[in-house]
């Protein structure tokens, strides 16, 4: 699967985008540069979780970058990045309470651990770099998705943000449910079974996965259909490096976590 993540991250959006008169490399090197800052931050807080707390913060910056550039000032274009202001802020607020709370997530801190003194290089290129570019491809989509010269906001852009509302949702009441469910101390090692959790196992990566398709939608608004990648590569990116390491250090912890896999869906919310 990783293998999957990577060639559509080097090959698909690369034939697209030098094909596209978009400011795309422009937003690449403000990126890097970014978090080439934020990872000397990480260093001197020893906090590699730092850096996805700024992943949302980032993507706002990025969808008012394209907007500025363009020179737009439609409504159009205005929503949209709305829209994602809107997500990326909650997002960020929501990991930065969670790291004030838990320290630095479970991946970095073994990841730490295994490299050890050499982590704070490693970080460098194999989280900051890396997670920055895929930060880059998947954000690509917002460009074509406000350029357009309408008026009005148009079907399709109704159903985006339809399907962004119904993600936010999701990802809202699932991560306020789970946040009230480990404050309990008699839940430190039970599972949230109920809610939006006993229809899926991960309600809030469906959700964001949504959010997604919700913006790719509005590029389809402009005809702009082959940016169908990024929807695709952020689930990708939900289930590889979200879903699974969570289920497996899940599995180790909560004794009635197999017993739950069994029955509840992955991803998709299944009612019955």
């Amino acid at each position: 699967m990783k293998r999957i993540v990577l060639l559509l991250t080097l090959i698909t959006p690369g034939v697209i985008l030098a094909l596209q008169d978009y400011p795309f490399w422009q937003s690449l090197a403000l990126i890097l540069a970014f978090f080439t800052v934020i990872w000397l931050v990480s260093l001197i807080f020893k906090n590699t979780g730092i850096v996805d707390i700024f992943w949302g913060l980032t993507i706002i910056a990025i969808a008012w970058l394209y907007r500025f550039h363009m020179g737009l000032t439609d409504l159009r274009s205005l929503v949209f990045c709305i829209l994602v202001t809107v997500w990326g802020a909650r997002l960020s607020i929501h990991l930065f309470l969670r790291n004030s709370r838990r320290g630095e997530d479970f991946r970095y801190r073994e990841l730490r651990k295994e490299h050890g003194n050499k982590w704070g290089l490693v970080s460098y290129y194999k989280v900051f770099l890396v997670k920055g570019y895929l930060l880059w491809v998947v954000s690509t989509v917002f460009a074509p998705a406000i350029s357009s010269n309408f008026t009005g906001i148009k079907m399709t852009d109704y159903l985006g943000m339809a399907a962004w509302a119904i993600g936010f949702l999701f990802e809202l009441i699932s991560d306020w449910h789970l946040s009230r469910f480990r404050k309990n101390p008699e839940n430190k090692h039970q599972v949230l079974q109920t809610g939006l959790w006993a229809v899926s196992r991960h309600p809030n990566y469906f959700g964001e996965a949504l959010q997604w398709l919700g913006y790719f939608l509005f590029a389809c608004t402009t005809f702009q259909y082959l940016y169908v990648f990024s929807p695709i590569i952020m689930t990708i990116l939900l289930v590889t490096w979200g879903i699974v390491p969570v289920e497996k250090r899940l599995l180790e912890t909560k004794p009635d976590y197999a017993k739950y896999k069994e029955r509840v869906s992955a991803f998709f919310p299944v009612l019955f």
